[in-house]
């Protein structure tokens, strides 16, 4: 991810197009609103069986971003594990620009 991909997401905080943290990810998923799901390099395996398989059984594109200290610091707080796009055109935005492939 890039400085970009942060501003982008940024942006969408704070329009309400991304949640941030594990259990809002999750209960994002389980509605069926989450688009892309970024994970924390570092994330601890019970973000991963929470968020990441549940993500990967509704066929829903994880990506990997920087450590969890990093990932919170680029929006002002304290260390993240994952983030939830809910919004399509945001979403395309950062695959393209990534070129990423599923977890």
């Amino acid at each position: 991810m890039n400085e970009r991909d942060f501003r982008l997401i940024g942006l969408g905080i704070i329009a309400g197009s991304v949640v941030v943290g594990t259990s809002r990810v999750r209960d994002g998923l389980k509605k069926g609103q989450i688009h892309l799901v970024v994970l924390a390099t570092d994330l601890s395996a019970r973000t991963e069986d929470k968020v990441g398989r549940l993500a990967r059984a509704k066929g829903i594109r994880t990506i990997e971003g920087p450590r969890s200290d990093e990932l919170g610091r680029h929006f002002g707080r304290r260390p993240l594990q994952a983030l939830g796009l809910l919004d399509a055109n945001l979403t395309r935005e950062i695959v393209k620009a990534n070129r990423v492939e599923s977890r």
